[in-house]
C-alpha cells in the first residue's frame, strides 16, 4: 500500500513559519528592515509597524531630521532604530548606508523601496532635467537599494524586496511628468528582480497605492469637498492614510507571504472597481456627491 508523504518543502516551509508565541505571526522579531522615505508619509508608517513587529528598523531619508523624529517616537517604545539621511539617487550614498546599517544593526533581511518623488508637468514641456530627476529617484533609486540592501538577502540565499509603486502604474496619471513611466518602471524591476534572485531564495513583489493621503497630495485636502468627492471615486468610500499602505508592507517583508513573488498587490480602497460606475448610465449611477454607498 503506497502511502502519501509530504513534499520536502512542506516541512521545510513549516520551519521557517515561528510561532506566534515565540516571535508574533509574522516572525519579524529581530530582523533587520529598512525603510526609504521614512521620514514622512507612508514610509512613517511602515518603519512604525516593522518596529512594532519586533523588527530592528533603519529609516532612510534625504530629510534627516525627519527621520531622527521618527525614529526617536520609536525608540520611545522600545524598538532598535538607526536613522540615516541618504539620497537612494547617489549610488555611493546608497553603498554607505548599507554599510552602516550592516554595522549597527547587522545584516538586512527585508528591504522597503518607498522613497519617490513627483515633478509635475505635462509631457509636451516636461523639461528633460525634470523627468531624469524622478527617474533616477523612482526607479534607478529603488535599482541601487535593492542592490545595496539586497546583497545581504542574496548571501543568506532568503529575504524580501517590497517596492512602492502606485496606481499610476497601471492608469497614466496626466500632467505629473514622469511620473507614471516611472513608477510602471518598478513593476518590471520588480518582476525582473524576482526572476533573477527568486533561484537565490530573495522575493520581490510590489505595492500599488492609491487614493492615499500623503505629503505629497496633503495641499488638495485643503480644498472645501475635495476629500469627500475623492472618496466617492471608491469603493469603500474613505481616503487611504499611510497605514493602509504599511500592513501589506509588512505582510509581504514577512515569511506568510513566502510563495508571492513578482507580484503587485493594488490597494486602493476599490477604485479599479469604480470604471463602469463612472460612465454615465440614466438610472442606474449611483450618487457620487455622498461617501456612503
Amino acid at each position: 500500500m503506497s502511502v502519501d508523504r509530504p513534499h520536502p518543502a512542506a516541512s521545510e516551509s513549516s520551519d521557517r513559519f515561528p510561532s506566534p508565541e515565540a516571535h508574533g505571526w509574522l516572525g519579524l522579531q529581530g530582523q533587520v528592515c529598512v525603510v526609504t522615505g521614512a521620514g514622512s508619509g507612508i514610509g512613517a508608517a511602515t518603519a512604525q509597524a516593522f518596529a512594532a513587529a519586533g523588527a530592528k528598523v533603519a529609516l532612510v531619508d534625504r530629510d534627516l531630521p525627519a527621520a531622527r523624529r521618527v525614529a526617536g517616537l520609536l525608540a520611545e517604545q522600545g524598538a532598535q532604530v538607526l536613522a540615516l539621511e541618504c539620497d537612494i539617487a547617489d549610488e555611493p550614498a546608497v553603498l554607505a548606508a548599507a554599510q552602516q546599517v550592516r554595522r549597527a544593526l547587522g545584516p538586512v533581511a527585508a528591504l522597503v523601496n518607498n522613497a519617490g518623488l513627483l515633478r509635475p508637468a505635462p509631457l509636451a514641456s516636461v523639461s528633460v532635467a525634470e523627468w531624469n530627476a524622478v527617474l533616477a529617484v523612482n526607479l534607478t533609486g529603488y535599482l541601487l537599494c535593492a542592490r545595496a540592501f539586497g546583497q545581504d538577502m542574496l548571501d543568506a540565499g532568503r529575504g524580501s524586496l517590497v517596492h512602492v509603486a502606485s496606481v499610476s502604474a497601471l492608469h497614466p496619471q496626466t500632467a505629473s511628468g514622469a511620473y507614471s513611466a516611472s513608477k510602471a518602471g518598478v513593476l518590471l524591476l520588480s518582476r525582473q528582480l524576482a526572476a533573477e534572485w527568486g533561484p537565490r531564495g530573495v522575493r520581490s513583489n510590489v505595492i500599488c497605492p492609491g487614493m492615499i493621503r500623503t505629503a505629497l497630495s496633503a495641499k488638495f485636502y485643503e480644498e472645501p469637498g475635495f476629500e469627500q468627492r475623492r472618496a466617492a471615486a471608491t469603493a469603500s468610500r474613505r481616503i487611504g492614510e499611510p497605514h493602509d499602505i504599511a500592513q501589506p508592507a509588512l505582510f509581504l517583508a514577512s515569511e506568510r507571504s513566502a510563495y508571492m513573488n513578482g507580484a503587485e498587490l493594488v490597494v486602493d480602497g476599490g477604485l479599479g472597481c469604480m470604471l463602469m460606475d463612472r460612465v454615465p448610465r440614466p438610472g442606474f449611477n449611483q450618487n457620487h456627491s455622498e461617501t456612503q454607498p
